[in-house]
């Protein structure tokens, strides 16, 4: 069951990485339209000064991307945690509830960015992450010391 616990993240990951190459596209294809005295006068520009230079969907991968850097980074540590002590049947659904969640919230706020859809999306993932965290939780609290081993 420790593989199956697994899996939802390794999607997480892979997909946090297809999201990364998205930017690349999108990101330079909007600099290369635009007259190069807009962009900001200065060495070492980094994305956040690109806000109000490149059009507003231009910028939404990257957004995403960053998010994906957030609250994932508790889902990773709770299929971590829920992987060494035993996930059960509803541990891996709920994983893979959330990585589902994730991957629409993605798509979502990268092609259309409608905020009362998104955060519809960015809810109930918490919830399911919520609900996994707290079986981390109740797993760690109620495990049985004398089974571990010396």
């Amino acid at each position: 069951m420790q593989a199956q616990m697994l899996a939802p993240a390794a999607v997480l990951v892979v997909w946090t990485l297809v999201v990364l190459l998205w930017i690349i596209p999108v990101r330079f294809g909007a600099l290369a339209k635009l007259d190069k005295s807009a962009l900001p006068a200065k060495q070492g520009v980094r994305g956040v000064d690109l806000e109000g230079v490149v059009p507003d969907k231009a910028n939404w991968v990257a957004h995403n991307h960053t998010h994906l850097h957030e609250q994932p980074t508790l889902f990773y540590a709770t299929v971590l945690i829920l992987a060494m002590v035993g996930p059960g049947a509803l541990d891996v659904t709920l994983a893979w509830t959330y990585v589902a969640l994730r991957i629409v919230h993605s798509l979502w706020q990268i092609l259309v960015n409608s905020v009362p859809v998104r955060l519809g999306l960015f809810l109930l993932s918490s919830i399911a992450l919520i609900a996994l965290a707290v079986r981390a939780l109740v797993a760690t609290m109620l495990a049985d010391p004398s089974a571990l081993p010396a």
